[in-house]
């Protein structure tokens, strides 16, 4: 989708949209505290930003339940209600606070098929200024091998700006 937002047509270039998109989140969120529109911000202009994605969203980390994630903010269709840290492409990135770039969800041990449609997946992990894990971001692709380091340095460095 080469217009994304305020009819602005973003580059071809990979790494360079990512830069693109990195500056209009800043200026969209300049002065925006709201955790919630903050995610639902980022998710929202990820996903009009970039053919490949399928699903895009947050899942937070639930306070009132030990090692467990919540659905938060996302774009597209039905997402799992909850995952347990360690379980599926999402949990292991809570559990080990790492990005997991997965070229194919069917190989991956564990992995939860909320749509049987997602082919490969990308899961950053989210953390406050202070190192503490507030949530994953996850992004599917209906598309095998989809993701690559383009996606995970550019989704890790828009989530370090807005939200570390």
């Amino acid at each position: 989708m080469a217009e994304a937002f305020n009819d602005k047509t973003l580059t071809a270039d990979k790494a360079a949209r990512y830069a693109e998109v990195a500056d209009e989140i800043a200026s969209v969120l300049d002065g925006e505290t709201n955790l919630t529109a903050r995610m639902a911000t980022v998710a929202s202009m990820l996903a009009s930003s970039f053919d490949h994605y399928f699903w895009t969203g947050f899942y937070v980390v639930d306070p009132l339940k030990d090692r467990e994630l919540v659905v938060g903010p996302y774009q597209g269709t039905l997402g799992c209600l909850r995952i347990a840290f360690g379980r599926g492409v999402c949990g292991a990135a809570a559990a080990t606070g790492q990005t997991q770039l997965v070229e194919d969800v069917h190989a991956f041990p564990g992995h939860i098929a909320c749509d049987s449609r997602s082919q490969s997946e990308i899961v950053v992990p989210v953390f406050d200024a202070a190192g503490t894990l507030l949530a994953v971001f996850d992004v599917d692709s209906d598309k095998p091998a989809a993701f690559d380091t383009v996606d995970q340095a550019g989704i890790e460095r828009i989530l370090r700006a807005t939200f570390a």
